[in-house]
């Protein structure tokens, strides 16, 4: 996948920045997200090595 700010993930998926924020924040709580920023842009990219698989850590972050 490629890196993606908040902004460009709102637009695509018609949702409001803060949600697609709060999406994120359970991503990169189970590792599944990697962060990097550029200038003012915090690009963000889905690290996940096998899509169908994410294991035990995006369960319990989504269950909370």
């Amino acid at each position: 996948m490629a890196p993606h700010t908040t902004g460009d993930l709102a637009h695509a998926w018609e949702l409001s920045p803060p949600e697609v924020s709060r999406y994120l924040a359970v991503l990169r709580r189970t590792v599944l997200l990697t962060t990097r920023r550029h200038g003012r842009y915090v690009r963000n990219t889905l690290d996940v090595p096998d899509p169908t698989a994410p294991g035990t850590g995006l369960l319990t972050a989504v269950l909370r």
